[in-house]
């Protein structure tokens, strides 16, 4: 595992760390990393459910509580079930993003692949994230997990995080330096 200096991101690590220990002890790392991805998808879509984990109003009782009905009706049971619970418990939901994209590079580092975080201005087809991992994996020389977000104000292209690299081709960032040119001619 990589040393960061914040401390959030250092829970995130030991955390993800810990759950990726005993998914490989159970030989249940793909379930797992299967449900947390459920789960973000689930964070991704609520705000309400974004609210409840990053806000310091409610108790580590009502989030449990909260925590433990989402992942039932979301059928998340079982290791990663009680892993939300936990994190519930201890009050350290606010990094549960950090330590589920933890998580996913992690087990990507254990099955030889990198991870690489893209966002997209819109959902990318199937003939387009082949591509694009066949991209990646070209400059990375080895298989590449992606994890895709959309953000919309990108309004197109791509920004790609792998490893310490970042490749922005979005038309906002294009737009940006193209504004930030224009007032220093002018």
């Amino acid at each position: 595992m990589t040393q960061s200096s914040s401390p959030i991101s250092g829970v995130a690590e030991r955390y993800a760390g810990s759950l990726f220990d005993l998914a490989l002890e159970a030989g249940a790392v793909a379930k797992v990393e299967a449900d947390l991805g459920r789960f973000a998808e689930l964070l991704a879509g609520s705000p309400d459910l974004e609210r409840l984990i990053k806000s310091p109003v409610f108790s580590g009782e009502e989030q449990e509580k909260a925590i433990a009905a989402i992942a039932d009706k979301a059928k998340i049971v079982g290791l990663t079930g009680n892993f939300l619970r936990l994190v519930a418990r201890n009050r350290r939901l606010f990094v549960l993003p950090g330590m589920i994209a933890a998580f996913r590079r992690i087990a990507a580092e254990h099955r030889g692949e990198v991870a690489a975080e893209v966002t997209s201005a819109h959902d990318l087809t199937a003939a387009q994230l082949a591509e694009l991992k066949t991209a990646l994996k070209g400059v990375a020389g080895k298989d590449v997990a992606i994890t895709v977000s959309v953000d919309p104000s990108l309004l197109g292209g791509l920004v790609v995080k792998m490893g310490s690299r970042q490749i922005d081709t979005s038309l906002k960032t294009k737009l940006n330096s193209l504004k930030l040119a224009l007032k220093e001619v002018g």
